[in-house]
């Protein structure tokens, strides 16, 4: 009977637990949209100054608790030499967030040719995929209507999967909790394919 009951509490109490990668060259703001994403979703988070983030050398890792799910954010260093790293988290990920620097023009064949290297890579296969076209605060940025085409330039590589870009401002928060929304749900419809992880409450 004891077992029968824990195993009742055990299964009541589990939340699933989701992996997203935060992806991107150097300088693009992943580190500065995983701060704004935990503020936004953990109440009483108090998310670091901007002019104390720095780059990102390794990853940062964050966690937020929503719609009855945990998502584990995996915020990885966008240096060239740090990217051959990246492939080491694919298959453990449920989601991948690609943030774009909009602002930064120069940049973003660089950007667009990390991003088809990092999807085409099999281990990502069918995985939800957010392209955020950030720094949208800056005046004269590149909108989505201008980022977009770019990285659908290789359809065949985004293939089949739940795919979004949308705008956001990592430093004032704008468009965050909607990209968050959106990827909770994209998971959710993925979750046949991953399956999460169960963690204990």
């Amino acid at each position: 009977m004891f077992t029968l009951a824990y195993g009742f509490y055990k299964y009541c109490t589990q939340r699933e637990e989701y992996c997203v990668l935060i992806l991107g060259i150097d300088n693009a703001g992943k580190t500065t949209y995983l701060e704004a994403a935990k503020a936004k979703c953990n109440r009483n988070y108090k998310a670091m100054s901007p002019n104390k983030i720095t780059t990102t050398v390794g990853l940062n890792i964050g966690k937020i608790d929503i719609a009855g799910i945990s998502l584990n954010f995996w915020d990885l260093g966008g240096q060239e030499e740090l990217q051959s790293l990246w492939d080491k988290y694919y298959a453990e990920s449920h989601a991948i967030i690609y943030i774009v620097d909009s602002n930064d023009r120069d940049r973003i064949p660089e950007s667009k040719e990390t991003f088809d290297k990092m999807i085409s890579n099999e281990n990502l296969s069918g995985v939800p995929l957010l392209v955020l076209a950030n720094k949208q605060d800056i005046p004269h940025c590149m909108g989505v209507r201008e980022v977009k085409p770019i990285f659908d330039k290789n359809a065949h590589l985004i293939g089949r999967r739940d795919c979004m870009v949308m705008p956001i401002s990592a430093l004032n928060g704008d468009g965050v909790d909607e990209g968050i929304h959106w990827l909770v749900d994209s998971i959710k419809r993925n979750k046949d394919v991953r399956p999460p992880r169960n963690e204990n409450l």
